[in-house]
């Protein structure tokens, strides 16, 4: 079938009343272009290159850099001003927007994998060898701006961090995916008086291996079968918080428009409902060998 047509580039309003909006260089194949899950924050200053947002108990920030001749070097300081921003508040969600995620840079690493390299030492920098217990859900996908884009998502709510027991937790990836492994977990829970949920990226992975290389059909069963696992993990049954009045949006990367209406129908009867908030997004995924990944934020689930 034909490519569909995109219908602009998402941009991401943390303070839409305002007419903020933030492109970050992703061409949406189906869905408004605005994306806003936090509706009522204002600005409140810079930290580094970071333009800061308050949203009641949330800190939100967001910068855009160019990545320069060293992406690693680019990311660790990046990820540098992100958490001497945020110290003192509890790390719930990071999204990462990486130009030409899967090309080589200079000296040949993947671009995703010097983005990880520096992440993971701004981490180690500021949390010491026990990093991992710090890092939140997260995604980080290819987008078509030259620049490196980054935001955040912080609270004075305590937060739980969560993996999926069926996949190696991304920050214990051996050194086969690079110099230093993936720094985030697979979700995160916001535990106030009803929690918000962070579900990372999640794709076609089981143990740390791709399943199914290239195959989107048999990557959407598995990446399914990933979101109904970490949503039993999470605490939310097997649905992810569906039936309840939590306010639910999904991201859904698609490496190839072409698969935009086979995805949308299966997602449509297995997992989506009417008043969700949905956007298809043209992206390169983190892995060649992947072609979709999906990522879910439940705002306000009701607590027993």
């Amino acid at each position: 079938m034909d490519s569909p047509a995109t219908s602009g580039s998402l941009t991401v309003s943390f303070s839409p009343h305002s007419g903020d909006a933030f492109p970050v260089g992703l061409p949406v194949l189906s869905a408004a272009p605005v994306e806003s899950i936090f509706a009522g924050a204002v600005p409140c200053g810079h930290g580094g290159d970071f333009a800061l947002f308050r949203d009641g108990p949330w800190l939100l920030g967001r910068a855009r850099v160019a990545p320069g001749s060293d992406l690693a070097q680019t990311s660790a300081q990046l990820y540098g001003q992100l958490l001497d921003t945020a110290r003192g508040w509890h790390l719930a969600r990071i999204w990462n927007y990486v130009p030409a995620i899967n090309a080589p840079g200079p000296g040949g690493l993947e671009h995703y994998r010097a983005f990880s390299q520096g992440r993971a030492l701004a981490f180690e920098r500021v949390f010491g060898p026990d990093f991992k217990r710090a890092v939140p859900a997260a995604s980080a996908v290819g987008c078509d701006a030259a620049e490196l884009s980054v935001l955040f998502a912080a609270t004075r709510t305590p937060v739980r961090h969560v993996e999926n027991p069926d996949q190696i937790p991304a920050y214990d990836y051996p050194p086969e995916y690079g110099p230093r492994a993936p720094s985030f977990a697979r979700a995160t829970l916001v535990l106030g008086e009803q929690t918000d949920v962070f579900i990372s990226g999640t794709a076609a992975v089981r143990g740390h291996a791709t399943v199914a290389p290239g195959n989107t059909s048999a990557q959407l069963d598995c990446t399914l079968e990933n979101l109904r696992t970490i949503s039993l993990a999470c605490g939310l049954g097997a649905h992810l918080a569906a039936g309840t009045a939590a306010a639910r949006h999904f991201k859904i990367y698609l490496r190839h428009p072409a698969d935009l209406a086979a995805v949308a129908d299966r997602l449509t009867r297995d997992l989506l409902r009417p008043d969700d908030r949905v956007s298809y997004l043209r992206s390169d995924i983190c892995r060649r060998d992947l072609n979709l990944e999906i990522e879910a934020t439940l705002r306000g689930v009701p607590r027993d």
